[in-house]
Order: C-alpha cells, then structure tokens, then sequence
C-alpha cells in the first residue's frame, strides 16, 4: 500500500502523531529535562528594516522549525507539544485525544519552508512523514509568536483533525 495514496489515514496517522503517551518525554534529552521551546530572541540586532518580518530572520526561522520538529516528534510528550502549540493548554485535551494512537508512533513532519507573512505569523510548507517515508509532501500551515515562542497554528492543528475526519469529535477544532 502506497501511503501517498490514501490521504486521509496519512492525514490520521499524522493527526495522532500530534500526541504520544506522555511517557515518551523520558526520551527527550540526556538528563531527562524536556527541552523547552525556541524562543524568538530579545536582543538579537535587527537583520531587517521590514516592519512586517522577525527582527532575525535566522533566529525566526530556527525556531520556527525546531518548534515543528518537536510539535511533530512522536517521542516527544504531551506536555512538550503543549508549549509548542498555539493556546496549547486549551487544546491539551485534543493533544491527549489521539495519544494511545498506533500510527503516532510512525509518523512525523518534515519542515521545507517558511515564510513570514509578519512579524508575528508565517507560512509553513512541511512534509507529513508515516513510517519516515513522506505520505503528504508539500503540506500547508501556519505558525504563530505568541508569548516569544513560535508556535504550530492551532489553525494548522484542526486542518489535520479534519482532514482525519475527526473534525466534530474534536472539542476547539
């Protein structure tokens, strides 16, 4: 079965990648301590006059793909992919939904490209990943700075849960 064929369990299989059993955070880092999200630095010295752009493009970038790659790690925890996600504590209940989840185990997301839209928000292209193998290449979402952290769209959450067909089952999608 080609997985890039069957949409919808890809976009499942994503979906539940989402949420892991939180047991999975001991796998994060040597010390056990759950890696915290990429800050958009304070102080960095602006790259760009562009009101409309991150002062660091770079430094934006950066955190905008290791805040997906964590958001999208099926080892990662719950609690992990909460500080990662946009109003991540009122979404933690859609986080946990999918947590005992089979295919979150075997499915990932790959970022390709970001672009800021302003300073605060920007377009994601992202490779959804099942068993490393890419099920939904060139897919679309939006990351978001809120409270100096970027963050996965809640926006981009909802589509894979309803493009998973779970959309009325999902409370805040």
């Amino acid at each position: 079965m080609v997985l890039g064929r069957h949409p919808r369990t890809a976009a499942w299989a994503a979906a539940a990648v989402l949420i892991l059993v939180p047991a999975a955070a001991a796998c994060g880092d040597d010390n056990g301590a759950p890696e915290a999200p990429a800050r958009s630095p304070a102080t960095s010295p602006p790259v760009t006059p562009d009101k409309n752009q991150p002062s660091d493009l770079t430094a934006a970038r950066s955190a905008v793909e290791k805040n997906w790659r964590t958001f999208f790690d099926p080892k990662a925890s719950t609690d992990d992919k909460v500080r990662v996600l946009q109003n991540g504590e009122q979404m933690r209940r859609v986080l946990t939904a999918f947590a005992n989840d089979p295919n979150a185990a075997r499915s990932s997301a790959k970022v390709t490209d970001v672009k800021f839209t302003s300073a605060t928000e920007a377009d994601v292209t992202y490779d959804l990943l099942v068993g490393g193998q890419p099920a939904v290449p060139n897919s679309k979402g939006t990351s978001v700075l809120q409270d100096d952290v970027w963050k996965v769209s809640v926006k981009t959450l909802c589509a894979l849960v309803q493009l998973s067909g779970n959309a009325p089952a999902v409370p805040g999608c």
